[in-house]
């Protein structure tokens, strides 16, 4: 498998100050965030909100202001930094794992899984049950989008073994044939539905945050930790496994082990983030280049900042998504493929001049 991309970047600051610098940024963007919107909220009305939550508050803020803040934006915010972090650090790992840096997290088919399970429910359920409440279908669709991903995810990998071991090269093609497979499904089932069917699973498989609720939040947060732990606790692998598999097999890593974990874990992410927000594309691709033409290829680096990067990134796209054609909002996964694609078309560019596919 082709090695992955190398950059080199005259450094001024080490590989933890910049880190430091990009939590900075988060911060900042994170309370920029929160001002932006029809109802002005500022830093200090924001300061001045978290306060009187917690007793310690002697201003008032006005109780539509205090409303959007905590029912709003705090939780949509909060669901788009787990979201972003999901699929950075999902990026950071498969694209280590494969030692390619043209790999995405799509390329096992969680992305395409999770719609085919989207799509289930938005035109399935009324076949099945008749007319069904969007209040029951609003929360009907997130567990069945996941179910759809967990499942195209496991095909996959199963498809992806010979003789008991993961060949990277045989996952990658039955990543791309489920995805053909799901693609062709989702084509015939949106030949057959119904206008307000269509716009509504249009505007999913665009990417949507504007469906944060706190308890989304709540659900979603488990397994963000738990893949960005997971991934820390194998980051010593993955760098072993950049030099070869044979290389890191006499180190000492359990390389079979290790492809499955990773994998899996990715997916517990990217379908978390998919049931959830639908299929926001090139995030899981940029973000990681970034850590590494910037700060550093060591994996016990790149996954922390990717994550930080991801959730960064994602903030800044909504923020243009709720402000371009403001008082409507564009779908967020417009924005990052206006980014992500010509950096991939860059990025490929780069590795046939290298050699590198």
């Amino acid at each position: 498998m082709s090695k992955a991309i190398q950059f080199t970047m005259p450094k001024t600051f080490s590989a933890n100050q910049r880190i430091v610098l990009m939590m900075l940024s988060l911060v900042v963007v994170f309370f920029v965030s929160l001002s932006v919107g029809a109802v002005e909220i500022t830093l200090k009305d924001s300061v001045n909100i978290f306060l009187n939550e917690i007793g310690l508050g002697a201003t008032e803020v006005s109780d539509v202001k205090t409303l959007v803040f905590k029912d709003i934006r705090l939780p949509r915010l909060l669901f788009t930094i787990l979201i972003g972090a999901a699929l950075g650090v999902s990026g950071a790992a498969l694209q280590g794992l494969f030692r390619n840096p043209l790999v995405e997290p799509g390329i096992i088919g969680v992305s395409s899984g999770a719609a085919l399970g989207a799509i289930a429910v938005i035109m399935g359920m009324e076949s099945i049950f008749g007319s069904v409440p969007e209040h029951y279908k609003q929360y009907l669709l997130p567990p069945f989008a996941f179910l759809g991903g967990v499942i195209a995810t496991f095909t996959t990998l199963k498809l992806g073994k010979y003789k008991g071991k993961v060949r990277v090269t045989i996952l990658i093609l039955a990543g791309v044939a489920i995805t053909a497979l799901t693609s062709a499904i989702i084509g015939l089932g949106i030949f057959y539905s119904d206008e307000q069917q269509l716009r509504a699973f249009t505007f999913w498989t665009l990417g949507d945050l504007s469906v944060a609720t706190w308890t989304k939040v709540y659900i979603i947060v488990i397994p963000v930790i738990v893949t960005v732990a997971g991934l820390m606790y194998h980051a010593r692998s993955l760098n072993a496994l950049a030099l070869g598999e044979s290389e890191a097999y006499h180190s000492g890593v359990n390389v079979e082990r290790l492809k499955n974990i990773t994998i899996l874990l990715s997916a517990l992410a990217v379908g978390t983030a998919v049931a959830f927000a639908g299929i926001i594309g090139f995030l899981g691709l940029v973000i990681p280049h970034i850590i590494r033409m910037t700060i550093s290829s060591d994996h016990r680096v790149v996954i922390p900042g990717s994550a930080i990067g991801g959730a960064l990134l994602l903030i800044l796209a909504d923020i243009l998504a709720r402000t371009v054609v403001a008082p409507a909002e564009l779908p967020i996964g417009i924005i990052t493929a206006t980014v992500g694609t010509p950096f991939f078309i860059y990025l490929l560019t780069v590795a046939k001049r290298k050699n590198l596919i």
